[in-house]
């Protein structure tokens, strides 16, 4: 993975978002079970004629940065012409999605947001950029709803379980969001518990310098209210009762058994969709359109 960076032109944080987007495709290096095996770079690796693919593009490599070039809240307001306090109500009702997160010093979350996706997002929808808020949107936001944590865990979890034909990966991919109690509640078997730890895949790679931050840093990683939380525990069994029957021996082998016998501290949305089995896809789409669907508002627990 760091060679492919490197012949791609992009800074490591660039090259870990290239892939997580899809523009970098990656395939699997092998069976690993290691702690973060399933998500982190070590698992995976990038087909040569993947670089070749991509070092042939017209513009190379500035056309590739430029799909994966993110933006903060200002810099979005600057892109769209409005100010800043108009984005950010924008973002926390769920218009458009961010795409990555640091934590400051202070313990302050700032998210930053595909500038393609914000200029798709001004085009699409012109009316929300000035003039009154629509009702749904205002009730929404006075009542202190925030849709960019769900959001980035929504799209983070979907990008996961795509890159793998594993099926306890992506059940491991859901359990990383759910909070302990929730997780043991719905994956009784210590068995079961031990291997998705041990799949648990890296969701972020941030840098936290104090324990505000730390603080910060692990709410966005954990599902907080009731029909998110809902919402994961229904796909986790689903996601369960199909690694059981794709892949029954997987919780009997013995470096399984040998985890679960040691004591280990369990792990720290969009428009819910029906999940079937199959690897869900993110769409900005799925957002909130405060402009057709305003009779419905998302719930607060």
């Amino acid at each position: 993975m760091s060679r492919a960076a490197r012949e791609l032109e992009l800074r490591t944080g660039e090259f870990e978002l290239a892939t997580q987007l899809g523009e970098v495709r990656t395939i699997p290096a092998g069976a690993d079970d290691r702690p973060g095996g399933a998500g982190a770079s070590g698992g995976r690796r990038v087909p040569a004629e993947e670089i070749a693919r991509l070092q042939a593009e017209p513009g190379f490599p500035d056309a590739l940065r430029e799909r994966i070039r993110t933006v903060s809240t200002t810099e979005a307001a600057q892109l769209m012409g409005i100010g800043p306090g108009r984005v950010l109500r924008l973002t926390r009702a769920g218009c458009f999605s961010p795409v990555r997160f640091y934590v400051n010093r202070y313990g302050a979350v700032v998210w930053l947001y595909l500038a393609s996706e914000v200029t798709e997002f001004a085009d699409r929808e012109p009316e929300l950029l000035r003039g009154n808020t629509p009702a749904a949107m205002r009730v929404m936001l006075d009542g202190g709803q925030d849709w960019r944590a769900r959001q980035w865990r929504s799209r983070r979890v979907a990008q996961l379980m795509g890159q793998t034909d594993d099926p306890w990966v992506p059940a491991a991919a859901i359990a990383a969001v759910l909070p302990p109690e929730e997780l043991a509640s719905v994956a009784e078997d210590p068995l079961e518990r031990s291997l998705l730890r041990r799949l648990r895949p890296t969701l972020a790679s941030v840098i936290t310098v104090t324990p505000a931050a730390r603080e910060s840093f692990e709410r966005v990683l954990t599902a907080d209210e009731f029909d998110e939380v809902l919402w994961y525990r229904v796909n986790l069994s689903r996601a369960l009762e199909r690694a059981r029957r794709d892949d029954p021996g997987r919780l009997r082998t013995p470096s399984t058994a040998a985890s679960a016998a040691r004591p280990g501290q369990p792990p720290s949305f969009l428009n819910s969709p029906s999940w079937d089995g199959r690897t869900p896809t993110y769409s900005a789409r799925k957002s909130p359109s405060w402009t057709t669907e305003t009779s419905s508002l998302p719930s607060r627990s």
